[in-house]
C-alpha cells in the first residue's frame, strides 16, 4: 500500500507539471489584498467596513449580540446619572473607580476597536487610488469619509488614555507593533487636519441610501466638540482664551449651516423620526440586519438605570430648581411639573409606561427607566414591537446634532467673551423648544457657566456625553466621588474617582503584553 501511494503521488506532480493552470496559487473562494481593491463596489465595501467599527463593541456597540449591543447607552452609567447594577462590560467598575490595566471590558474593547477602525480607514486611503475606472468624485468624496472617520476613531482613544501610537498607514505588525505612544497634541492635531480636509470635500447632504453618511457638517461639529474639549480645564490648565474663541466660532459655524432643532424633544429620538434636521451625524442600524439591543436594555434589563440625582436635578416648570422654596416643589409628588425633558427622557414610580401604571418594582434597580433611545413610552406598544429581543432594535445613535453644538457654542463663548446676547439665543433655543422659561438675564460669567453646565446635563442626559463632561471641567473628583441612590432614596453603592489616576484610562495590559514600548498611564 505504501508503494501505490508513492507511485500516486509521483503521477500527480507530473500532471501538475502538465497543467499551468494547477501552478495558479490564488485563492478563489476569499478575497486577498492583491485581489481586492480592483472595482469600485469593492472600494464601497471597503469603506462600509470603516463604518460597520461604529458598531463594535467598544465604540457604540450593536453589531454583536449579549455584551457589545448597547455600549453608547452604558456610556452614561460612567457619570452620577446613571447605573449600571450587573457591570456589563465592567464600566460599573470605572464608576467606582475601580478599574486597573487589566480590568478588561470596555478599557480593553475601546482601545482594540478604535485601532480596527483606524487601520481601515488606513488602509482605504492608502489602496483606493489603485482601483481603476473609479469616477473621481466619488473617490474624492470616499476619502473625505475615510478621514471623518478616522478623526472620530483618534478623538475617541486621545480623549480616554491620553497619548496613543498615531499611525497614518495600513496595518504592518512589523513597522508599527513596537511604536511608542504618540503625544496627545500630536494626535489632536491630526484629528483636526483630516476633519479639516474632510469638510472641504464632503456633501451638505445626501439622499436615499446614503444618508448616515458623514458630511460636511458633521466633520464641522465634531471638530468642534474637539476643540471645547482642548479648551476645557482638563487640557487647558493656563485658561487659554485663544482656545474657547477657536471652539466657539468652529460651533457658530455648525450654526450657520442648514440644521434646525427638531420640534418635539421625544420624538427627536424616535424611529420615524431619524436622520431629521436636528441630526448631523449618526450610527445607523436596521433590523434584521444591523440591529441592536438599546429597547431590550431599556425595557428588560435596565443596565442603564437613571439614578436619583439625575432626577433631581431636573428644574420645575417654572425654571426654578427643586431646592428654591419659591418652585412649588412638592415633596409628596416629586414628578409633577417639572422639566418636560424629565417625562421625555425616563420613567418612574407612578408614570405610565406600556399602557400601564407602574410601581417601584417595575424597574427594581433604581426605581427609574429608561426611555431615550427606545420605542417604550406610556402607550400600548403594538404586539409585533411589545417585547423586542437582543438585536431587533433599529433606532439610529445619535453622535453629533445641533442641540449639542449650540451648547458648544454657548459654552465656549460664555468662556470667551462672557454671557453676551448670543450665548442666551442659544440656551433660550433649548429652552423654547420645550417651553421652560428662559435663562435669567443678568448672569455673569460664572452664573452662566453653572447654568450651561446644568443645562448640557439636562438637555443631553442618556446620550453618553456627561462622563466626558465632568472630565473635561476637572469637576469629576466631586461628582464621582459620591454615594449613589435609588428613587426612594436607598443607598445603592460609593463611588471613587482618584484626580490623581482617574482622569484617564490605563492602556489595556494586553495592549502591553503585544507591545512593551506602551508606556502606561500615571498610577496604574
Amino acid at each position: 500500500m505504501k508503494k501505490i501511494f508513492l507511485l500516486m503521488a509521483g503521477a500527480g506532480f507530473l500532471a501538475m507539471g502538465c497543467n499551468k493552470s494547477l501552478l495558479d496559487t490564488s485563492p478563489h473562494d476569499r478575497y486577498t489584498e492583491a485581489t481586492f481593491w480592483t472595482t469600485p463596489e469593492a472600494a464601497a465595501a471597503g469603506l462600509t467596513g470603516c463604518y460597520s467599527v461604529l458598531r463594535n463593541d467598544g465604540i457604540y456597540g450593536g453589531k454583536n449580540s449579549g455584551g457589545g449591543s448597547a455600549t453608547a447607552l452604558w456610556d452614561e452609567t460612567l457619570s452620577p446619572n446613571a447605573y449600571n447594577y450587573s457591570n456589563t462590560m465592567s464600566f460599573n467598575f470605572i464608576a467606582a473607580g475601580q478599574q486597573n490595566a487589566s480590568t478588561g471590558g470596555i478599557v480593553t474593547a475601546r482601545f482594540g476597536d478604535c485601532y480596527t477602525g483606524i487601520g481601515r480607514c488606513n488602509t482605504f486611503l492608502a489602496k483606493v487610488d489603485e482601483v481603476p475606472e473609479m469616477n473621481e468624485d466619488d473617490k474624492t468624496r470616499m476619502k473625505g469619509e475615510a478621514k471623518f472617520l478616522r478623526a472620530l476613531y483618534y478623538f475617541t482613544l486621545q480623549t480616554y488614555y491620553g497619548d496613543v501610537p498615531l499611525i497614518l498607514d495600513p496595518p504592518n505588525k512589523e513597522t508599527q507593533g513596537k511604536l511608542p505612544r504618540t503625544p496627545r497634541a500630536e494626535v489632536i492635531a491630526q484629528v483636526i487636519t483630516d476633519l479639516d480636509s474632510a469638510a472641504l470635500v464632503l456633501p451638505a447632504s445626501y439622499t436615499g441610501t446614503n444618508k448616515g453618511r458623514a458630511t460636511k457638517g458633521a466633520a464641522m461639529a465634531l471638530k468642534a466638540r474637539a476643540l471645547l474639549y482642548e479648551a476645557s480645564p482638563l487640557l487647558n490648565t493656563t485658561n487659554d482664551v485663544a482656545k474657547w474663541t477657536a471652539a466657539a466660532a468652529a460651533a457658530k459655524a455648525v450654526m450657520n449651516l442648514n440644521y434646525k432643532l427638531f420640534g418635539d424633544y421625544r420624538s427627536l429620538f424616535l424611529q420615524p423620526n431619524e436622520n431629521n434636521s436636528e441630526v448631523i451625524f449618526d450610527v445607523q442600524y436596521i433590523f434584521p440586519n444591523q440591529g441592536s439591543s438599546f429597547d431590550l436594555i431599556c425595557t428588560q434589563y435596565n443596565t442603564n438605570a437613571p439614578l436619583l440625582d439625575l432626577a433631581k436635578a431636573y428644574y420645575m416648570k417654572n425654571g426654578l430648581p427643586t431646592s428654591d422654596p419659591a418652585s412649588g416643589y412638592d415633596a409628596a409628588n416629586p414628578y409633577k411639573d417639572r422639566d418636560p425633558r424629565l417625562y421625555a427622557t425616563f420613567t418612574y414610580p407612578g408614570d405610565v409606561y406600556k399602557g400601564k401604571k407602574i410601581d417601584s418594582t417595575r424597574f427594581a434597580s433604581t426605581g427609574y427607566g429608561m426611555k431615550k433611545y427606545s420605542i417604550y413610552d406610556s402607550i400600548t406598544p403594538p404586539s409585533d414591537k411589545s417585547d423586542l429581543k437582543d438585536g431587533q432594535s433599529d433606532i439610529n445613535f445619535i453622535v453629533l446634532r445641533l442641540g449639542d453644538v449650540l451648547l458648544m457654542y454657548a459654552e465656549a463663548q460664555n468662556e470667551a467673551a462672557g454671557p453676551d446676547a448670543t450665548v442666551y439665543d442659544a440656551l433660550n433655543a433649548l429652552r423654547d423648544r420645550v417651553k421652560m422659561p428662559h435663562i435669567t438675564a443678568g448672569l455673569n460669567k460664572e452664573q452662566m457657566r453653572t447654568e450651561i453646565h446644568h443645562e448640557r446635563r439636562i438637555e443631553l442626559a442618556g446620550e453618553g456625553l456627561y462622563y466626558n463632561d465632568i472630565r473635561r471641567w476637572k469637576t469629576a473628583q466631586t461628582e464621582l466621588n459620591t454615594s449613589i441612590f435609588s428613587w426612594s432614596g436607598k443607598y445603592l453603592e460609593k463611588r471613587a474617582f482618584n484626580p490623581q489616576r482617574d482622569y484617564w484610562w490605563p492602556i489595556p495590559q494586553t495592549e502591553r503584553d503585544l507591545n512593551p514600548e506602551l508606556t502606561q498611564n500615571n498610577l496604574y
